[in-house]
């Protein structure tokens, strides 16, 4: 079985994470999304709520789970008996990034693959970090992000 890991904070999932999600569930007989529990950064949902959004949009995608861990991805991958990481791409700035990432990944296991998908270009402008500026305001996350996660997104700006 062909086993892949999707990484990313998720903060929140976007329909650009979700675009990645569906195709990649099409090419593997498994994907495992794994959320990143980084204790350095302060998201705005915590790892658990990421978690359980994610799970809510991909519940009809029968060979997607998800799953926080914290720490070195290869570790994860073992961990999961995955061989492959999924990882999207916007831009090239995305890619520099990204292939670095892969090389280092690579070195600590030469064992695993990374993939590139680029995303559907309807979906190149939107980031979680944008998500986040626009719901911060007030302004519509519409075509943004799934739409059941819009009032979680809505309620974390309520004061």
């Amino acid at each position: 079985m062909k086993v892949a890991v999707y990484p990313g904070s998720f903060d929140p999932i976007t329909n650009g994470h979700l675009d990645i999600i569906r195709r990649a569930a099409k090419v593997y007989d498994k994907v495992v999304i794994g959320v990143l529990d980084n204790i350095n950064k302060t998201p705005l949902f915590t790892s658990e709520e990421r978690k359980e959004l994610i799970d809510r949009v991909t519940s009809d995608i029968d060979n997607v789970e998800c799953d926080v861990f914290s720490g070195l991805l290869v570790d994860f991958l073992k961990q999961k008996k995955a061989t492959v990481i999924v990882k999207g791409l916007r831009t090239v700035a995305d890619f520099e990034y990204e292939f670095q990432m892969a090389l280092l990944n690579k070195a600590l296991n030469p064992e695993f693959e990374t993939m590139f998908m680029m995303t559907n270009s309807g979906f190149s402008y939107i980031s979680s970090s944008m998500v986040k500026e626009v719901a911060k305001y007030n302004g519509c996350l519409e075509g943004l992000v799934p739409e059941g996660i819009i009032p979680d997104i809505k309620n974390k700006y309520i004061k």
